[in-house]
C-alpha cells in the first residue's frame, strides 16, 4: 500500500509543518532579540514618590538561606522605614523561622499541611498583613528564601511602580551558575527572559510575565482579590495569564536579584516537571479565554499564549507522531513504509533535533555575549556552557511527554547554598 505523497512519507510533511508552525509562532521572539540589540536595556524615569513596600517571603525549611535574604532586604539603598520583611515559615521542622527573626524580619508560622504549596502560603500571609497592617504597605514584593537581592533592587523597583504598574517583574539572575551544567543552562534561560523577552516587552509598551520570584504586586489587586486565588502547580503563570486576560499590565525593571538554580538533573527535572504540569493546568483552563483575548487584538494575549503552547503541546504531538509512524512501520515490513521511507522519516526527525540544537546554541551565545557582565562564573564554565545549554532546552521533549500523563504534586525545592551579594558578584574572579 502507498502511503507517501510523491515520495515522500507523510510523517515527513507533518515534520516540515511543524517546524513551519513553531517558526510562524515565535518569529515575533526573534523580532524583540533584534529590538533589544538595537535598543540596549529599559530606562526608566526616576520616581517621584518613595513608596512604602512589604517584602514577601513563604519558606519551608530554610534556615540555611533565609538569614542572607532578609539581610540582603533590610540593608537596600532605600530608606529603612519603608520597608519591612515578612516571612511565612510554612510547616518547618528546623530553625527558619529563628533565623529569619535573628535577622531582621517579621515571622509567621504556619502549620497547614492540607494546603501546602507557595500558593496557600501567598494567600495567607497577604490576608494576615493586610487585616493586622491595614493600608500600610503599598504593594508587595514577592521573593523566594534562596534569593539575594543588589543593594539598588528596591530603588529600580519603585521606579517602576511609580509609573503607575499595579504589577512588575524584575532581572532574574543566579547566584550559582558555576555550580553545574544544569544550573548554568537554567541560569542563562532566566537571563534571556530578562533581556531579550520582559525588557522588550517593557520598551514595545506590551506586557510582562512574572516568574517565580522577584516581581511586585499592589497591595490593592490582592485586596480587591481577598487574598491570593492563584493555586495551580505554577501560579506565577496562571497570575500572568489572568493579567494578560483581564488587560493588566505587567511592567518590567532592571532591578537584578538572585536566585539559586537546581544543581542535579533530578533536581531540575522535577521542578520542570512541576512547571510543565502547571502550563498544562493553565492551558486547558484558560486557554479559550486567551483565543478570545486574540481575538480582540491583544498581543500580551497572544504572547501569553505561546508561552504555555503551542510549544508544549506540539513537542507532545510531534514525538507522539513520530514514534508512532517509525514503530508500526517497521513492524509493518513494509506495508505501512518502506525502509527507504523510514529512513527518510528518521533523517528527518534528525534534521528538526539538529535544528532545534542551533536555534538554542545560538540563543545562549547571543545571550552570553550581550549579557556577559552578569554572568559571575568561571570562563571554563561559560564557555561549555554554549554547548550544553541546547541539551538542557532540549530535555524539555521528555519532561513534556512525561507530565501531560504523569500526576504531579508541588514538592519543594532544597536550598543551601548561604553567599551574599558581594560573594555572587566577585564569584570567578
Amino acid at each position: 500500500m502507498e502511503f507517501s505523497l510523491m515520495g515522500v512519507p507523510p510523517v515527513v510533511v507533518f515534520n516540515n509543518l511543524v517546524g513551519t508552525l513553531f517558526f510562524i509562532a515565535y518569529f515575533y521572539q526573534m523580532v524583540f532579540m533584534v529590538i533589544s540589540l538595537v535598543m540596549g536595556q529599559v530606562r526608566l524615569p526616576k520616581a517621584k514618590v518613595k513608596h512604602r513596600y512589604a517584602y514577601f517571603i513563604a519558606a519551608h525549611n530554610e534556615e540555611a538561606v533565609i538569614a542572607n535574604l532578609v539581610e540582603s532586604i533590610l540593608t537596600q539603598d532605600y530608606p529603612r522605614e519603608l520597608i519591612d520583611c515578612f516571612v511565612v515559615a510554612d510547616a518547618c521542622t528546623d530553625a527558619t523561622a529563628e533565623r529569619a527573626r535573628e535577622a531582621g524580619a517579621i515571622v509567621y508560622e504556619r502549620n497547614d499541611l492540607v494546603r501546602k504549596g507557595k500558593s496557600w502560603v501567598m494567600d495567607y500571609g497577604f490576608n494576615r498583613i493586610l487585616n493586622e497592617y491595614g493600608d500600610k504597605y503599598e504593594a508587595f514584593i514577592v521573593m523566594d528564601a534562596d534569593n539575594v537581592l543588589s543593594p539598588s533592587y528596591t530603588e529600580i523597583m519603585n521606579d517602576a511602580f511609580d509609573m503607575g504598574y499595579l504589577v512588575c517583574t524584575s532581572y532574574r539572575n543566579s547566584k550559582n551558575f558555576d555550580s553545574s551544567w544544569i544550573s548554568a543552562g537554567s541560569a542563562l534561560w532566566y537571563l534571556r527572559e530578562a533581556r531579550f523577552l520582559n525588557n522588550v516587552r517593557m520598551m514595545s509598551g506590551t506586557s510582562c510575565a512574572i516568574s517565580g520570584s522577584g516581581w511586585l504586586v499592589s497591595s490593592k489587586i490582592v485586596r480587591g482579590m481577598h487574598g491570593w486565588d492563584f493555586h495551580t502547580l505554577t501560579e506565577d503563570i496562571q497570575f500572568s495569564t489572568f493579567c494578560a486576560i483581564h488587560n493588566i499590565q505587567i511592567g518590567y525593571a532592571p532591578a537584578e536579584f538572585f536566585d539559586e538554580q537546581p544543581v542535579t538533573f533530578h533536581a531540575s527535572w522535577v521542578q520542570r516537571m512541576r512547571w510543565t504540569k502547571g502550563f498544562y493546568q493553565i492551558f486547558f483552563s484558560y486557554g479559550h479565554e486567551l483565543i478570545r483575548a486574540i481575538a480582540s487584538g491583544r498581543f500580551a494575549a497572544y504572547d501569553m499564549f505561546m508561552t504555555i503552547a503551542p510549544g508544549i503541546l506540539l513537542t507532545l504531538l510531534s514525538a507522539f507522531v513520530n514514534i508512532s509512524y517509525l514503530v508500526i512501520g517497521t513492524m509493518s515490513h513494509g506495508f505501512i513504509a518502506t525502509e527507504a521511507e523510514l529512513r527518510m522519516a528518521l533523517g528527518s526527525l534528525v534534521m528538526l533535533f539538529i535544528g532545534a540544537y542551533v536555534s538554542f546554541f545560538f540563543m545562549g551565545l547571543l545571550t552570553t555575549v550581550v549579557e556577559r557582565k552578569h554572568i559571575h562564573a568561571k570562563r571554563s564554565r561559560i564557555f561549555s556552557n554554549l554547548f550544553t545549554f541546547p541539551v538542557f532546552m532540549l530535555t524539555y521533549i521528555p519532561i513534556g511527554v512525561v507530565a501531560f500523563f504523569k500526576k504531579v504534586e508541588w514538592v519543594p525545592t532544597k536550598h543551601d547554598i548561604a553567599v551574599k551579594f558581594d560573594e555572587v558578584v566577585s564569584a570567578g574572579e
